[in-house]
């Protein structure tokens, strides 16, 4: 082998591991889904049984479940990865947006007032969009299915207002189902079947 074809191989392989991108991230989805839909269920019991206003603020303690199980995960696929590639940059740092936007909007709505009307519209389309996003970015074709699923569904919510708003948990509860938590089972099938 001369020291032509040992740099031509060395190119090709630098190559195929700069352009490698590894599939990770595929509990994110799970890691806020799961909380979020059972604190949501857990939200709606709660004003079914008491009916008092502390009931509404429930909904905080999804970062408090998520954050940590986002940071775990997030250590994990960084251990044995070793690199984050721009991608998943990207998409974390858009997960961390909208969970900021859905904190810092959650907290404005419920001193404005209009918690009970709009919120949950809101959290369904933030995480509509986010899963929609995180689709196109990875170019998984069921993630950006869902994505768009569960942001026309996200205008649900508006229509049970009143006596009726604590439905809006239970049909937030079903879009983030659908943005998170189906698209995160998909996900894990599709890395487990080509991770190598």
């Amino acid at each position: 082998m001369n020291t032509t074809e040992e740099l031509d191989i060395i190119t090709r392989m630098r190559g195929e591991v700069m352009n490698r991108k590894d599939l990770t991230g595929e509990n994110l989805f799970l890691a806020w889904g799961y909380p979020t839909a059972l604190v949501l269920l857990l939200e709606f019991a709660a004003l079914m049984i008491w009916n008092e206003d502390w009931c509404a603020w429930l909904w905080a303690g999804i970062p408090l479940i998520g954050t940590p199980l986002m940071i775990y995960f997030l250590n994990e696929d960084y251990e044995r990865t070793h690199h984050r590639t721009l991608d998943q940059n990207v998409i974390l740092m858009m997960w961390i947006f909208i969970g900021f936007a859905s904190c810092v909007g959650g907290t404005a709505m419920g001193f404005a007032g209009v918690f009970q009307y709009c919120f949950f519209a809101y959290l369904g389309l933030l995480c509509g969009m986010g899963c929609f996003m995180t689709g196109i970015i990875l170019h998984f074709r069921p993630k950006t299915v869902c994505g768009i699923i569960a942001s026309l569904l996200s205008a649900v919510p508006l229509f049970f207002q009143g006596d009726l708003w604590p439905l809006q948990l239970l049909i937030t509860a079903a879009i983030v189902t659908i943005a998170l938590i189906i698209p995160g089972h998909l996900f894990r099938q599709y890395v487990k079947l080509h991770r190598l």
